[in-house]
């Protein structure tokens, strides 16, 4: 026999009803002021991160600016407003940029070729070799108007190669078949699943040819050799500084003491001025964690984006910069020193 409700059951019924809701409403509440209080948060950080994306080192007193490029080169756009700064600080009376690098990419030097030119229009720019200035390395040196290196430096390293893998066979072995459907031929080739067809070769040639005959046309320019010279020169070898000196793609042996000299005697900078290093912030702690992380969500996202359209991108990780460098590459393999790469389809300027 159902029992009736009373209207005091009714009424604590109602009451536990709005208590729930308030509790829920208080936790949807509670949940949006924690969500903006993250949201604040990050801007902070952001600004942060952006506004400390470059050291200032401007000062009131002349001084003479050290650029150090180390590592793999990549397209670096805090760098290049770092050059950009130093051409309009009056402090700046000359530029030494300290070289140790066996390349990185093809874009990443032109981009710091192209500043470097620009910065050399309104200060005197000299460049040092250290340890190693090959392939982009060496791009970097020809922007300045004079380059020193130790006679035991590496250096040279003009030319272009393009890698790519086949794995057909392994494939055949394991029992993988992939097939593609492709909105023209050379779409996404080579593929690294099929040995690369005639047509896929020719187009690779000519991409490498662009490439090398610019290379090729900027050091004949810039180190004011006659264009058969360069090309001879730019087969590919890499030479000591000594060896570089004797076919003129540097100017003098020595350390940073010959560059200073340089600017001093040839380009009047006054004597004695300090030299004072030029860096870029790099994130740390906190936002290189979430710098790391965005850029890992977003390069995932993006190569596969990039994989569903059939595009192929190809990746490499150097131990020497911690960099991933995707794309065409000038770079002189130097695993046996410590610059890795891990090989696989690729372009490299060597």
């Amino acid at each position: 026999m159902p029992v009736e409700r009373g209207t005091s059951d009714t009424g604590s019924l109602l009451q536990a009803d709005a208590v729930v809701e308030r509790r829920r409403l208080r936790r949807s509440v509670t949940g949006w002021r924690v969500a903006a209080i993250v949201a604040i948060a990050l801007a902070i950080i952001a600004g942060i991160g952006l506004a400390g994306g470059l050291d200032d080192v401007r000062g009131e007193k002349d001084q003479i600016a050290r650029l150090s490029v180390s590592g793999v080169i990549t397209d670096d756009r805090d760098r290049i407003e770092l050059i950009e700064r130093m051409a309009k600080d009056p402090a700046v009376k000359g530029v030494i940029v300290a070289i140790n690098s066996p390349g990185g990419t093809t874009a990443g030097g032109e981009g710091l070729y192209d500043a470097l030119r620009r910065l050399a229009e309104k200060k005197p720019v000299v460049a040092t070799i250290g340890t190693l200035g090959a392939s982009a390395g060496y791009m970097t040196a020809i922007a300045a108007d004079h380059i020193v290196a130790r006679r035991t430096s590496i250096t040279g390293s003009i030319g272009v190669l393009f890698q790519y893998g086949d794995a057909a066979k392994l494939l055949d072995t394991i029992g993988v078949e992939i097939g593609a459907v492709k909105s023209a031929p050379l779409k996404a080739e080579p593929a690294p699943y099929a040995p690369a067809t005639q047509e896929a070769k020719a187009m690779l040639k000519s991409v490498v040819d662009d490439t090398y005959a610019w290379f090729v046309d900027i050091v004949a320019e810039r180190r004011r050799l006659p264009h058969d010279r360069a090309l001879a020169l730019a087969d590919g070898r890499i030479m000591t500084g000594h060896q570089a000196r004797e076919a003129q793609l540097v100017d003098a042996i020595g350390g940073e003491e010959v560059a200073i000299a340089w600017l001093e005697k040839d380009r009047k900078v006054a004597a004695g001025l300090p030299v004072e290093d030029w860096e870029v912030k790099r994130r740390s702690g906190l936002l290189s964690l979430a710098s790391s992380v965005g850029e890992s969500l977003a390069s995932g996202v993006t190569d596969g984006l990039f994989r569903s359209f059939g595009i192929a991108v190809d990746s490499a990780a150097f131990s020497s910069a911690g960099q991933r460098v995707d794309g065409l590459q000038s770079l002189w393999h130097v695993g046996p020193i410590g610059y890795d790469d891990d090989g696989g389809q690729g372009a490299s300027q060597q």
